[in-house]
Formats: C-alpha cells, structure tokens, sequence
C-alpha cells in the first residue's frame, strides 16, 4: 500500500467485508436521486453548503400550436405550464451528508443494509451483480462523492449537475467517481479545461464520505458556480458576438433521430450565417470556441446542445429541436438559471425519426429577442 499524488492511498487487499456489505445492501437500495431526506435519516452529521433560493420560471418561445403535436414526455410532467412559465420555483439547499466506514464496489455505495446506485445498474454484467469484487482498489480517509445518478447517465446532466459541484466536493474532501476515464467522448477534455482530477476507482473503501447533494435543484450557488465554469472556458477562447451555432447530434447518445438534421444544419448556415459543428467529429473545444459568443445555439434537444450552452452568454438563447414523441424540458432548468431564452420547435413524425420544418424554425427565431 502506498500514498499517491491524490493523498489517498492505493490497495491490494482482499477482504470479505466489502462482499458482506454488498449482500447486506440488497436489502436497501435507491438510486442517488432526490433522496436528500433518506441520507438526512441515514447520515451522520447534516450540514447545509448553499441556502435554499426562489426563482421564477421563464417564458419560452414558440409558435401556436407545437404542444398539440406532442405524443410523449421525457423528465417533464406538465409542459404547458413549464413552457408558459410565471410560476414560482423553490430550490432546495445544497447540503452535504457525511458517513464512516464506506463502501464503493460496481458502481454502489454500500453503508450497512443500504446501497445507494451512483450508476444504473444495466451496465453491470451478470457476473458483476451476482459477485462483486473482493479486492479493494483505493482506500481514502475522506471521500467526497459530487457524481449523480443521472449525471452518470447522460453527458449533459454530467456537465449541468455534476461538474459544478466538483468545486464543492473538492472543498469537503478529496473527490472520488466510479465514472471510467473517456466514459463520455469529451470528458476528459473538459476536466483538463477545468483542471478536474477525481480519483477513479471501481472499487474503493471510505473512512469517511461526504455525499454532496443539491436535489437536483438550480438555485443562486449553482448558478454562481456554474458561471464561474463557463468564465474559465470563456478565458480561453475568443467570443466575438455571431449569429449562431447548429450542433449535430447525428446518432450519439440515446437514440432521436432527425431525418432532416443537414439540410436544417445547411439551411441555418446559408440564411442565418451560423456555424455547424457535430458532436461525433469535433473535439470539444472545437464546439465550445464556435459557441462563444453566439446569440443563439440551436440542434435536436440532447446531450450535445449542452456543450454550447456551456458558453452562453445571459441574453443569449437556445433553440432545441423536439421530437414528438419525447418531449423534454430538462435543459430549460439550466437556461433559465442562467438567464438564457428558451426556444423550442416541436417536430412531425417519420417512418423512422422526426422532421422539423425548416420554415418554423425561421418564424421561431424571429420571436427571439436580440442578445445584447
């Protein structure tokens, strides 16, 4: 065993308590997910980062009749009323939850009878669920775990939710995530940008962890956080105010496909005079310095239109390009933090995908109020 540049220090052990945990964890699980009021129960010392805040919800922009066109729902309940906006919003406190004696093997933090998924549990092999291993890969006296159920997930909740807290995690102890390196295409490009070095492990033993959790809400200290991210990419990069950019998302992450996605990208380029970047083809700096400075980011709503938003200016806007049949309001939680104007064009069903009338996009644009 030895001390690395991490301050934590490096395993070879075997040992039966990690095994006996994971059984015992079988009989308690949840995902970490909105659960602040079960690690309230289950920590053992509760202490409050950022207060709680109010915020009212934005209007987005859009053209009569795209609601009727949906069919299903992704992360959104009722969107009418989220797109009408108006309505008060209460963030809940980012608190941090400390427990002793921890355990983290295949993606699970394991504490007695309980195991809290860090990770959906569809990545782990049969093998994997049915034995764990019994070797210990790191051990740390004070870990702190910022990574979410969802962030862990999807690309853009990891930009969004999960790397805004990594300053927090960094301040309460030394930050751990079960994510491999390059588990998403450009992570380790972003962590670079910030200078993020979390300690990677599949298997890890914690004298103590300190579980950073916001409940998934947008308040005044992410938003402050996460301005300071988009500063530090911005220091880096020319931002001269342009028309805009169209991000590809092609066949990346879950699968939307828009059968029309080039001649809309081709159309936006020719009349609008807005960049295009693919998401699958160019690095993420290449994406983040075509963004900086655009007045709007537009692109079927995913992961990949993220990467701009990462960029954005107040005043700027975001154009996200909706299937009918998945619905999602999600990234409207991050812009309206940010002060960024929401628009949305709800598409037409394909045999095999969707289609966005080129047309309504122009018309949708228009309503947007020029950026500053």
């Amino acid at each position: 065993m030895h001390t690395n540049g991490h301050g934590h220090r490096k395993s070879s052990r075997i040992t039966v308590a990690a095994f006996s945990s994971y059984a015992l964890g079988l009989r308690r699980q949840l995902p970490l997910f909105r659960i602040g009021s079960t690690l309230e129960k289950l920590a053992i010392r509760t202490w409050e980062l950022e207060a709680p805040s109010v915020s009212i919800a934005s209007k987005a922009f859009y053209l009569p009749g795209q609601l009727d066109r949906v069919t299903g729902m992704a992360y959104t309940d009722n969107p009418l009323r989220e797109m009408q906006g108006g309505y008060e919003i209460q963030h809940n406190p980012t608190r941090a939850f400390l427990f002793k004696n921890m355990w983290q093997t295949n993606n699970s933090l394991y504490r007695g009878r309980w195991r809290i998924d860090l990770r959906a549990r569809k990545w782990l092999s049969r093998a994997q669920k049915l034995m764990p291993p019994m070797q210990v890969e790191v051990e740390l006296d004070r870990a702190s775990i910022y990574s979410t159920y969802d962030g862990n997930e999807f690309f853009g909740l990891w930009l969004t939710d999960d790397c805004p807290a990594y300053s927090l995690a960094a301040n309460e102890g030394t930050p751990l995530t079960c994510l491999p390196a390059g588990h998403y295409p450009h992570q380790l490009e972003y962590h670079t940008l910030w200078g993020m070095n979390p300690v990677r492990a599949q298997t890890a033993y914690l004298k103590e962890a300190v579980i950073v959790h916001d409940d998934w809400s947008y308040g005044k200290g992410k938003h402050a956080r996460f301005g300071d991210l988009r500063s530090r990419l911005l220091a880096r990069m020319p931002h001269e105010p342009h028309p805009g950019v169209f991000i590809l998302r092609r066949d990346s992450g879950n699968s939307r496909i828009m059968r029309n996605e080039l001649e809309v990208a081709e159309y936006l380029r020719e009349k609008r005079g807005f960049k295009v970047m693919d998401v699958t083809q160019n690095t993420a700096t290449e994406i983040l310095t075509a963004s900086a400075g655009a007045r709007v980011v537009a692109g079927v709503e995913g992961s990949q239109i993220i990467n701009g938003l990462m960029v954005l200016n107040p005043g700027a806007s975001l154009l996200a390009l909706q299937p009918p049949n998945r619905f999602c309001c999600v990234i409207k939680k991050a812009t309206d933090m940010e002060g960024i104007h929401y628009a949305f064009v709800v598409g037409t069903p394909t045999e095999q995908g969707f289609e966005v009338d080129t047309q309504e996009i122009e018309r949708t644009l228009d309503l947007l109020p020029v950026a500053a």
